[in-house]
């Protein structure tokens, strides 16, 4: 146990960074109106993530750059490279930004189920109070720029955040036969399909892969380490879909429809299973988001100097000057309520070019000898890819046309 504690970490950011309050509140969702029927779309999603983000730490450890850094390098025609740059740098860094809020929302949601509102009005303004102590809390960890520190912090909120939801599920005494059907059996409800694409599209995040590209670096530098960047991507990956899926066993257990996020479903599990289920629920609620919180703008961090050719250090004014902007955004249109509408949709676009585009590169440069050396895809990681490039080419369309309302 304490050999697996010391080899974890990039892949626990991971899990870390995809269970935000939107993954937790698709989640809470699926199970309020569908109940356990739509487990298998998660099972799928975590399957795909872990083909991808094993890809991703294999590029990071075998080049030692980041994903934007290698395709800088790789794709040769400077037109077409620039225009790859500039989708990267919109979707991920202005998306980010513009998501930032909801993150922080979100651990304000499990603090204020606790401890009630928390809001004040100053100078005809409503301000949330619960908004500056989550981004105090982000800063300061980020501001610290020190890889292992950071990592250990998120590693113990992925772990609070996975006991207080699996403890969550237990208490509600699910049916183990319909969790297995629910599981191995797709269905599609009626008026399913696009809670079914938001599981998929929440889980498998194009951002992650940029991410975990950029941190196994920090933590393991030779071919050798592969097998434990593997280790840790599949069984971190394999513990976030397990808190998805406790989320969704959750909210099946509540039999009204008057629910819209996991703070109404930690309220209303307290009725039925007493005040500790809406506890559990709520810390799990908070430690979302603030993990959330802390790995957006860090991840925006990085693809800005992969992008731009920064120095590779994590106290470098750059880079701080990124994440600090993405952060402040999201703490002032967190505390004010403001949702930048316009800037969201632009967001959703970009990602739903972005995912694709990205799962395609990734596959191409996954095949360069010159890159990876013996390293590179086998046939079967190949097939597993291609199988994903076609579901989030599927994702990309559903979600760019969701935006502009063609359904």
């Amino acid at each position: 146990m304490k050999n697996w504690l010391k080899n974890i970490g990039p892949g626990t950011l991971v899990a870390a960074a995809f269970i935000g309050p939107g993954t937790v509140t698709l989640c809470t969702l699926a199970g309020v109106n569908f109940g356990v029927s739509l487990l298998w779309a998660m099972a799928l999603s975590i399957l795909a993530t872990i083909v991808l983000q094993e890809m991703a730490a294999r590029l990071g450890i075998i080049s030692q750059k980041g994903l934007s850094e290698v395709i800088k390098e790789e794709v040769k025609n400077p037109i077409i490279n620039k225009i790859i740059t500039v989708i990267i740098l919109a979707a991920i860094v202005i998306g980010n930004a513009s998501y930032e809020a909801g993150n922080i929302s979100g651990g304000i949601l499990g603090l204020e189920t606790i401890f009630g509102k928390t809001a004040i009005t100053l100078g005809g303004n409503t301000l949330n109070l619960a908004s500056f102590l989550v981004g105090i809390i982000a800063f300061i960890l980020l501001y610290i720029g020190n890889y292992k520190i950071l990592e250990k912090i998120l590693v113990s909120l992925v772990l609070l955040m996975s006991v207080s939801f699996l403890i969550t599920a237990i208490v509600t005494q699910p049916n183990l036969l319909a969790i297995a059907k629910g599981l191995f059996i797709p269905s599609a409800p009626e008026e399913s399909i696009f809670i079914i694409i938001g599981l998929i599209g929440t889980t498998v995040v194009p951002y992650n892969i940029f991410l975990h590209a950029s941190l196994v670096k920090e933590k393991w530098k030779t071919p050798d380490d592969i097998s434990l960047a593997k280790k840790d991507t599949i069984i971190s990956i394999l513990l976030g879909g397990l808190v998805s899926m406790a989320i969704i066993v959750s909210a099946a257990a509540i039999k009204v429809n008057d629910i819209n996020n996991a703070s109404d479903l930690a309220k209303s599990l307290a009725p039925l299973y007493g005040d500790f289920a809406k506890y559990f629920m709520a810390i799990g609620l908070f430690a979302a988001g603030i993990t959330s919180a802390i790995t957006a703008p860090l991840a925006a961090a990085y693809v800005a100097k992969g992008c731009w050719g920064w120095e590779n250090n994590l106290k470098a004014t750059k880079f701080r000057m990124v994440w600090m902007v993405i952060l402040i955004l999201g703490v002032v249109f967190s505390s004010l309520g403001i949702k930048p509408i316009e800037v969201i949709k632009f967001a959703q676009v970009a990602n739903g070019l972005l995912l694709p585009l990205i799962a395609g590169i990734l596959l191409w440069i996954m095949n360069k000898k010159t890159v990876l050396g013996n390293y590179k895809n086998s046939k079967t990681q190949n097939l597993l890819g291609l199988f994903i490039l076609v579901i989030s080419i599927f994702l990309g369309l559903k979600s760019i046309l969701k935006v502009f309302a063609v359904f």
